[in-house]
């Protein structure tokens, strides 16, 4: 069986890891189960996420169980791990509402007819039953305050105030491997690399309470050259749901990436084997438009399938050159709502409110058939047109 412990190595797949020696000897010998967490706090997950599934994907790939916990339940609390305030709560209707969309989101990537099929659930349902002198008795005993609050994690907050709901999250998580484990035989928790001290305080917790080999890993965040996180554009965050970003703006997000990003996507988000990936990447130049355009494809191939990476990548070079014109994104606006540039923009989501159109035409970012626009009360004359935002947008405007 391949060890699939190796494989995650070779494609720069694992961040850290706790009793990786023996972890590693485990995967060789035998198929586990392991588990991945996915909080509800949006309608659909992102591209931040998506390497997260594909980590269960290459699990269950190669031979062993994946669970995908949504978190019906930490949700509500929401995870305050690196962050400077409080999430906003959500309504119990639309955090229902997420955890359905977001467990057939993830489902879709797995093989249903796998003899290992993945294990959908939703810690809802298990923290409910629960009362809380129950959670303090199995958690309580095992966990320590003052290593809780040691994490870098939570350092930031304990200036800006750390509330005892979220305080609440990493026990909550360390209840949900616990439990994962009697009841599926669990033994491996998988997560990205901000989950570190959340996952590590679940294996701390088997281990002295059941006195069971538990396991853990993290993959790295996909991050920007940066270090800032991966996944925002001018018009929000590359969503996985093409109701919430289209096939095309996601596309174009790959296409766009940086230079130095591109091998690393191709290890992180896609299956080719390492050494296609090596040559794809090992040009110079103007060259390296032909790996992001792959990437492009091959990611949008995965996440939304192969007709829409095909339809995407002829938009793209439509608009970009190199393509058909007849085969450039078409966006049709209804002539009522168009009073000016500023709802043009809006209207096709090249800009999310008037100021940041504004903004945009001050910066000289805004061409209407070549025609560079100043003037926010400027209206088209014509019911079809080129209209381009900066460099990399360039879509047909179709006025009804």
């Amino acid at each position: 069986m391949e060890n699939i412990f190796d494989t995650l190595t070779e494609r720069g797949l694992i961040k850290q890891t706790v009793y990786g020696e023996e972890l590693r000897e485990v995967l060789g010998k035998q198929k586990v189960v392991c588990y991945l967490g996915f909080d509800p706090t949006a309608a659909s997950l992102h591209i931040g996420s998506l390497a997260a599934i594909l980590f269960l994907v290459r699990m269950q790939r190669a031979g062993h169980t994946p669970i995908a916990l949504v978190g019906g339940a930490t949700g509500s609390i929401g995870d305050p791990s690196f962050r400077n305030d409080m999430r906003p709560m959500m309504s119990e209707e639309t955090r229902h509402a997420n955890v359905e969309r977001i467990k057939a989101q993830i489902s879709a990537f797995f093989d249903p007819n796998a003899e290992n099929k993945l294990i959908v659930v939703n810690n809802e349902d298990w923290i409910k039953k629960v009362t809380w002198l129950e959670m303090l008795q199995t958690v309580g005993t095992h966990m320590s305050v003052n290593r809780m609050l040691s994490h870098d994690c939570f350092k930031t907050r304990m200036e800006t105030g750390l509330s005892f709901l979220e305080f609440n999250y990493m026990p909550m998580q360390a209840y949900d491997f616990w439990y994962l484990n009697k009841e599926f035989g669990c033994t491996l928790e998988l997560g990205g690399d901000d989950q570190w001290a959340n996952i590590l305080a679940g294996v701390e917790l088997i281990r002295r309470k059941e006195n069971k080999p538990v396991f853990a890993m993290t993959l790295p965040l996909l991050t920007k050259a940066d270090g800032t996180k991966m996944g925002k554009t001018a018009g929000g965050a590359v969503w996985l749901d093409r109701e919430m970003c289209s096939d095309y703006d996601f596309y174009q997000y790959f296409r766009d990436i940086e230079d130095v990003k591109v091998r690393e996507l191709f290890l992180y988000l896609t299956f080719l084997p390492v050494d296609e990936i090596d040559k794809i990447c090992n040009v110079k130049g103007k060259a390296i438009n032909e790996a992001k355009e792959r990437l492009a494809f091959e990611v949008t191939k995965i996440v939304r399938g192969e007709q829409s990476a095909i339809n995407a990548q002829q938009q793209s070079r439509a608009a970009f050159g190199g393509g058909n014109d007849g085969d450039m994104r078409v966006v049709k606006v209804a002539k009522k709502d168009i009073n000016d540039v500023l709802d043009l923009l809006i209207a096709t989501k090249e800009a999310s409110s008037r100021g940041e159109a504004k903004r945009l035409i001050d910066g000289k970012g805004v061409r209407i058939d070549d025609e560079l626009i100043t003037d926010y009360t400027y209206i088209p004359q014509n019911s079809e047109f080129v209209l381009k935002r900066g460099k990399k947008s360039i879509i047909r405007v179709v006025i009804e």
